[in-house]
């Protein structure tokens, strides 16, 4: 009896070292494929990008980048498969193991793709460009987010249906139920609304410097509820889209010119010689300048002001980048101060003259006898 009850104790030992046995060969397996993950994204992955960036265009490098996390995630579902395999609780096998398995590597698949449909990849704006340009800028956050929602849409319904999940049921549900989630969601739809208005008629652009009642600054995003301006304090204001397709738009990014009109005041000294010949000079500076527009040059003496003789100027610069325009701005003034200057005429500046009659300087002296 004593012999039985020690074969039956060393069976048990025995049984307990195999089952320890096999746990720890699938734990070293999966710490194994562990360390080939961090070798592959250390090394391996790196030569990869090396090699890709000598091919003629950046896009395999491009679907690189993309699925370099969804890659190293899959060396630890091939792990975890290997390892089913010694695990003595999951066969290998198992049909619920398989399906997690294929969810997640449906779910890597998404992962990658969602990553190369991000307008901040270059993929759709490299097809834009092959395309000659045929799409517009603003479309493209738009055309990224679509196609993301909808391969999220389509991995949901792939998934849903490897758990044998009634898919058509959900999408009837949203259809019943659409109507009270367009009345729950009135503000978000007209957001939608609101973007598709903008995206349609193009009233601006991602890069476009535009002002309206609500901001003024450059447009940097576009998505399906918001617009994304950054103003020139450098801040991130967030617009609806209602709020902007309902508002008077100005772009001045689209300006084919930009104005430049000032009045030049001359001291009443100057002579109608003088002025004709300040006037004539500065129409000819401006005609012969590289940098202003030639079709609307307006030089004229414009009316007398109050302590100065004003001269109207009204042209327009080719450039319209505020900078350009601010510097071909200054390199005018300094000409008509250099033209100024030869001809001997000065710039008035506010002042008033007194006149005193003679019965008033005579009172004045009166007064001043009395002291």
């Amino acid at each position: 009896m004593a012999i039985d009850s020690f074969g039956i104790a060393f069976l048990g030992i025995r049984l307990d070292y195999e089952l320890l046995k096999d746990i720890g060969i699938s734990i070293g397996i999966l710490l194994l494929f562990i360390l080939f993950r961090n070798i592959f994204t250390k090394y391996v992955f790196q030569l990869i990008l090396k090699l890709a960036g000598k091919t003629p265009t950046d896009l395999f490098t491009k679907i690189c980048l993309g699925f370099e996390r969804p890659l190293g995630w899959a060396f630890i579902i091939l792990g975890l498969y290997v390892a089913m395999d010694y695990f003595p609780f999951i066969e290998q096998h198992n049909a619920l193991f398989l399906k997690f398995l294929r969810s997640m590597v449906i779910v890597l698949i998404t992962w990658g793709l969602f990553n190369l449909s991000s307008p901040t990849t270059g993929i759709l704006i490299s097809v834009n460009e092959k395309i000659n340009n045929k799409i517009d800028l603003i479309l493209l956050p738009f055309i990224s987010r679509t196609i993301r929602v909808i391969m999220i849409a389509i991995s949901i319904s792939i998934i849903g249906q490897e758990f044998d999940y009634d898919v058509n049921g959900l999408v009837a549900g949203l259809g019943l139920g659409g109507l009270a989630f367009a009345l729950a969601a009135k503000e978000a739809v007209g957001n939608l609304i609101g973007g598709i208005v903008i995206v349609t008629e193009k009233p601006f652009s991602i890069g476009d410097w535009i002002l309206t009642p609500s901001v003024e600054g450059t447009v940097e995003d576009i998505n399906f509820r918001s617009t994304k301006i950054r103003t020139f304090s450098q801040a991130l204001v967030t617009v609806p889209n209602s709020t902007l397709a309902n508002e008077p738009i100005t772009n001045w990014s689209r300006m084919g010119k930009r104005r430049i009109t000032f009045h030049l005041g001359l001291n009443y000294q100057t002579s109608k010689e003088q002025i004709e010949r300040v006037v004539k000079r500065i129409e000819q500076m401006l005609r012969i300048h590289e940098e202003i527009h030639p079709d609307t040059i307006m030089v004229a003496f414009d009316h007398y002001n109050d302590s100065s003789l004003d001269i109207l100027l009204y042209f327009f610069t080719n450039t319209t980048v505020w900078a350009e325009h601010v510097k071909i701005k200054h390199d005018i003034n300094l000409a008509i101060m250099g033209i100024l200057e030869e001809e001997g005429v000065e710039v008035a500046f506010p002042s008033r003259t007194i006149y005193v009659s003679p019965q008033s300087s005579e009172l004045f002296q009166t007064m001043g006898s009395f002291d």
